[in-house]
């Protein structure tokens, strides 16, 4: 496929596997990044890396230029949603031909969840503005794990309020694929993608994986969210705590527990299980051995 494909959050959990998949495709990438620093990471590798600050509407347009095809998204912030819009309407008067949006699994306008309003808000953005458009919405990233090697290396748990309902979680490079293909394929034009992994597991199943994966017991504790935000406050924003306590509420529900076959549809290969995600980062959960004297 022709054109220059534009990378959002190309340092990212999902832009960066999704930058190797397009690359190994042949396609001309143009990736953006936050700081002159990271310019270095793709060096040497058929790269176009640029700097761009979603608040500075004059970087992303200049980004944005001969760009026929995009993938939106933005780092987790208050202002998210202003962002994206504000992205939208810059790629509309760029005449971006397809933006393929990391969305969110049952992103809706009415939710109570804050997260899923504000992409369901984005999602409306780009109908409204009449760009080709891809929404991706996986559930839960595996990866969002790795935040708590911490207590699972140093404890050998780790802590959540969901008790044990299941939840169909996906591991981002599943979902940089499915991006990938989105961007490069015919036939994903005004597609809704729901990505989920291939089976519901509850967290306790989670920590099995992780104990085989690392060769040590790792246990689930459940926690209500109070004593959740309570163990994150001062380490993350109130507004970030706010809505993490707002998704595992959704999560808790059961709304997230539905499987799709939507990675194997599109991708032709079947996603990533939790052991092969724990076996592949057993490393981020391993306690590290004491120094030799």
């Amino acid at each position: 496929m022709a054109g220059t494909v534009l990378v959002t959050g190309a340092t990212g959990n999902t832009g960066a596997p999704l930058v190797d998949l397009l690359v190994r495709r042949g396609v001309q990438v143009r990736a953006t990044v936050r700081s002159e620093r990271d310019l270095a990471r793709f060096a040497g590798a058929g790269v176009e890396a640029v700097v761009a600050d979603f608040d500075d509407a004059g970087s992303i347009a200049a980004a944005l230029d001969g760009v026929e095809r995009t993938y939106l998204v933005t780092p987790s912030s208050e202002r998210a949603q202003e962002q994206q819009e504000r992205f939208v309407d810059l790629a509309a008067e760029a005449g971006v031909a397809q933006i393929v949006k990391l969305s969110q699994l049952a992103a809706d306008e009415d939710s109570p969840v804050r997260f899923l309003r504000y992409h369901a808000a984005v999602e409306r953005r780009i109908r409204e503005r009449r760009i080709g458009f891809a929404f991706l919405r996986p559930n839960l990233f595996f990866q969002g794990l790795l935040a708590m090697a911490g207590p699972i290396r140093e404890q050998g748990r780790f802590f959540a309020p969901i008790g044990d309902v299941p939840i169909s979680a996906v591991d981002v490079r599943d979902i940089a694929a499915v991006a990938a293909t989105a961007l490069t394929e015919p036939g994903h034009d005004a597609a809704v993608h729901t990505i989920t992994g291939p089976d519901a597991v509850t967290h306790a199943q989670i920590a099995t994986a992780i104990s085989a994966a690392v060769g040590r017991t790792v246990t689930f504790v459940d926690v209500d969210p109070e004593s959740f935000a309570a163990s994150l406050r001062g380490v993350l924003p109130d507004w970030q705590v706010d809505g993490l306590v707002e998704d595992y509420a959704h999560y808790a529900r059961g709304e997230a527990a539905d499987v799709t076959t939507t990675v194997s549809d599109v991708t032709g290969y079947s996603p990533r299980s939790v052991t092969g995600f724990a076996t592949d980062h057993a490393a981020a959960f391993t306690a590290l051995e004491p120094a030799a004297p």
